[in-house]
C-alpha cells in the first residue's frame, strides 16, 4: 500500500491490532518512573527530557529534576543558570529554555495549576502535538493518539505505508491512522503500548519479527519492506564548524561569557573563540586578525595547546581546539557580557558539551 490503507481494510484490521497490541503490553511491561503517572507536571518533565534523547540517557535527568524540583512552581522560581546546569549533558538547550519559561507561565499566569484540556496543553511553549497528546492521555485519559517515530516506524510496517513520514502529506496521514488505532477506553494504556512495541521489538534494525504478535498481517514482513519502512525523503545537511576557544588567564582566574546570540548553545557558558574554516595551530593562531586585535597591547603567552576535541549534533559537527593563554593584564576590549571568574568555580556553569570534554581531560592541570 503506497498511501492510507483503504478505509475497508482499515477498519477490520483496527480493532484487531489494538486488541493485540494492549494484550501485548499486559505482558511486556517496561518499568519506568514516569509509567502510570497521572501527575501532569512530572508526565510533562519526562516528555520534554525524553525529546530527542534515549531512555537510558535522560532517566537520571528525570530523576534529578524531579528531586531538585518536586513542583513545577519550584521549578518556575529556580534561577535559569540552575536549570541549565541540571541539565548538563542532554544537549538540545532549546529544551530547558522551553521548560524553564512554560514552568513561569503555568506558575505566573495559571496559579500553577497544570492545563488539563489537549488544546490548552498544545498551546505552551515547547509542546508540540505529540507532546499534548501524551501529557493529554497519560495525566486525563483524553482520547489522543500520540505520534513519534516509535509509532510512525510500527505503522508503516505493519500496513506497508510507503508515504515519507517526514512530508506534510504523511504526518497527515499517519495522524489520522493513529486516531482511528486508538483505544478510546484505554488511550493510556496503547499509546504506551504502541511506543513501547516499537521501542523494544519493531526497532529500526535487525527487529523481531520471529516472535512479533502482528508478523501474519504484517505487510512489511510478509513483502520482505523491513529494512525499506518507514519512508523519510529528507535528508539533513550537516555543517562542519572549526572553533579555537582562548582561556584567557589572569592569575587563577579565567573569562567566560553566555553565548546570547541566535546560534547553537544559547544560554550555555563559553569561552573566547575564533571560528575558522579549519582548526589552527599556534603558529597560525599568531597570524589570525581576530585573534591579533582581542590581545591587541597585550603581554600574551601560550602555555599550552590542546589536542582536537568534537562534538557531533543533529545538524552539525563542532571541532575544537583550546589554547591556554596568560595574559598581564584585564583587557580593555572585551564587552561587559564576558565576567572573570576563579577557575575553580568553572564546574559551577553550565558549558557545551565540548568544553566539559576538555576541562574533563585537564582536570588535574585545572586543579578542580
Amino acid at each position: 500500500m503506497r498511501g492510507l490503507p483503504h478505509l475497508r481494510y482499515l477498519c477490520s484490521m483496527s480493532k484487531k491490532m489494538t486488541r493485540q497490541l494492549l494484550k501485548w503490553f499486559a505482558s511486556h511491561h517496561r518499568p519506568m518512573p514516569w509509567k502510570g503517572e497521572k501527575n501532569p507536571y512530572l508526565i510533562w518533565l519526562s516528555e520534554i527530557i525524553l525529546q530527542q534523547t534515549r531512555v537510558a540517557q535522560g532517566l537520571p535527568y528525570f530523576e534529578k529534576f524531579k528531586e531538585t524540583y518536586p513542583t513545577i512552581n519550584d521549578l518556575a522560581a529556580a534561577p535559569e543558570d540552575e536549570v541549565f546546569k541540571l541539565w548538563e549533558g542532554l544537549g538540545y538547550y532549546s529544551r530547558a529554555r522551553n521548560l524553564h519559561a512554560t514552568a513561569k507561565n503555568i506558575s505566573t499566569n495559571m496559579g500553577g495549576k497544570f492545563p488539563d484540556q489537549y488544546e490548552e496543553i498544545l498551546k505552551l511553549k515547547g509542546v508540540g502535538p505529540y507532546t499534548a497528546a501524551a501529557i493529554a492521555s497519560f495525566a486525563y485519559e483524553l482520547p489522543y493518539a500520540v505520534l513519534d517515530g516509535n509509532v510512525f516506524r510500527v505503522l508503516s510496517r505493519y500496513f506497508g505505508i510507503h508515504t515519507p513520514i517526514d512530508s506534510t502529506a504523511g504526518k497527515k496521514e499517519f495522524a489520522k491512522l493513529a486516531q482511528q488505532l486508538l483505544s478510546k477506553k484505554h488511550p493510556a494504556d496503547y499509546n504506551q503500548a504502541i511506543m513501547d512495541f516499537g521501542a523494544t521489538q519493531c526497532i529500526p534494525k535487525n527487529p523481531e519479527c520471529k516472535n512479533c504478535p502482528f508478523q501474519k498481517d504484517c505487510v512489511a514482513y510478509r513483502e520482505d519492506l523491513i529494512d525499506q519502512l518507514p519512508v523519510k525523503e529528507k535528508k539533513l545537511k550537516k555543517r562542519t564548524r572549526h572553533f579555537q576557544y582562548l582561556i584567557f588567564n589572569i592569575d587563577e582566574q579565567v573569562w567566560i561569557h553566555k553565548r546570547t546570540e541566535k546560534d547553537i548553545w544559547q544560554g550555555l557558558y563559553d569561552f573566547p573563540l575564533i571560528e575558522t574554516n579549519a582548526l589552527l595551530d599556534q603558529k597560525m593562531l599568531w597570524k589570525n586578525k581576530s585573534f591579533l586585535e582581542l590581545v591587541e597591547g597585550q603581554k600574551v603567552t601560550i602555555d599550552r595547546v590542546s589536542r582536537p576535541f568534537s562534538q557531533q549534533l543533529t545538524h552539525q559537527k563542532i571541532h575544537g581546539v583550546f589554547f591556554e593563554i596568560q595574559l598581564s593584564q584585564l583587557p580593555d576590549n572585551f564587552s561587559e557580557n564576558w565576567k572573570l571568574i576563579s577557575r575553580t568555580n568553572l564546574p559551577d556553569y553550565a558549558f557545551p558539551r565540548i568544553i566539559d570534554l576538555y576541562l574533563q581531560d585537564n582536570s588535574l592541570y585545572l586543579n578542580f
